[in-house]
């Protein structure tokens, strides 16, 4: 069973910072690209960022030079550091991984971000 759990998710003034994290068990987690997306309120759920197994990283437009993702395969994790935080970041923030045409999420952590 493949699980996903995010933390490090809070309350935090615009131009703030913080880090996310995502630990995976359940699967060889150095096998698959993870991902981190956000969902709004009343918005639909977006990608924010993506690691390949290789390391590669795609980030969405809106985040680009501002969020870094990595990932930590000896600790099956994978991390999405925020810099520069803005009030429109707000969001529940999913860990997500596809293994063998399965997709698995975490339950979400909250970011809040106060202008």
């Amino acid at each position: 069973q493949v699980q996903l759990v995010e933390s490090g998710g809070g309350l935090v003034q615009a131009g703030g910072s913080l880090r996310l994290s995502c630990a995976t068990s359940g699967t060889i987690f150095s096998r698959y690209a993870m991902d981190w997306y956000r969902q709004a309120p009343g918005k639909q759920r977006e990608l924010v960022a993506r690691i390949t197994t290789g390391g590669s990283t795609n980030y969405a437009d809106f985040v680009m030079g501002r969020f870094t993702i990595s990932r930590n395969n000896a600790q099956n994790t994978v991390y999405l550091q925020m810099n520069s935080l803005k009030p429109e970041d707000t969001a529940a923030y999913y860990c997500h991984t596809l293994v063998h045409i399965m997709n698995y999420w975490g339950k979400g952590t909250l970011v809040t971000v106060s202008s």
